[in-house]
């Protein structure tokens, strides 16, 4: 049997009295392109932030290819692992922001190859190269050297996708990567996607963007309240979806 690429077992999350996530089980297999759908407090974002140890866990265990996430398991429990250990983690998992998260005083090729040269230690000349081939892909090929203030929104997203890349992710986690987007831009963003995910990579994906939803993923996880209230495949929940939340959330987004 092949071994999950995400394994998400069990996972609640809470701040104070706040249920952020409860009881909350998944796997996404290698390849697989999952999209997480629900109102707003759903959870989406926060389990994406729980993958990759920016939040962690109030129980549970999260494995990225058969490594625990954040913590180490002693006979005893579970011991929250260094900073190193979990940087050293997180090398294998890409993230792309909501906002971009780029560094305004670098420019595009510079922010590309970041990761590369400062975390993997990787020649500059390497990078460079790298930095450029991933430009090109995510059709920014000429403008390697203007900077975020010079880019629009749907070129910056694109440049923080192709940061992700340069540190060859396992798996990539997107938060709403479109939501600060007008559609034009938001559109070019979504045939990058589309892109990944015909080459078969592996992304977790917390969205309100229906197109990335119903035209990308292969799967859709509809949460509210911290729960998963649905989990199917994409075409089956547009289709035809088996709960009466997910029916309601689908009408209100068709009214729209």
């Amino acid at each position: 049997m092949m071994k999950a690429a995400v394994s998400v077992m069990d996972i609640s999350k809470a701040w104070g009295t706040y249920a952020a996530l409860t009881n909350v089980s998944f796997d996404v297999a290698p390849g697989e392109v999952v999209a997480l759908l629900g109102p707003s407090g759903a959870g989406k974002s926060t389990i994406l932030r729980c993958v990759n140890h920016l939040d962690t866990i109030t129980a549970g265990r999260i494995y990225v290819h058969g490594s625990l996430i954040g913590y180490s398991e002693r006979s005893d429990g579970l011991y929250e692992l260094s900073d190193v250990e979990i940087s050293r983690q997180r090398q294998s998992i890409g993230m792309v922001f909501q906002s971009f998260n780029l560094f305004r005083h670098l420019t595009a090729l510079q922010n590309v190859m970041s990761g590369p040269v400062h975390v993997l230690n990787m020649p500059k000349d390497k990078a460079r190269q790298i930095a450029l081939n991933l430009l090109e892909k995510v059709g920014l090929g000429q403008k390697g050297d203007s900077y975020p203030s010079q880019l629009s929104g749907g070129q910056q997203q694109r440049v923080a996708i192709a940061r992700a890349l340069a540190m060859s992710p396992k798996v990539m986690l997107l938060d709403e990567p479109t939501s600060a987007l007008d559609p034009e831009l938001a559109q070019e963003v979504v045939v990058t996607i589309k892109a990944l995910a015909e080459e078969g990579q592996t992304m977790l994906i917390a969205t309100h963007d229906m197109g990335i939803a119903r035209d990308v993923a292969d799967r859709v996880i509809f949460m509210e309240s911290g729960r998963i209230v649905e989990d199917g495949p994409s075409n089956e929940f547009f289709a035809s979806p088996r709960s009466d939340r997910a029916k309601q959330f689908l009408s209100r987004i068709s009214a729209h």
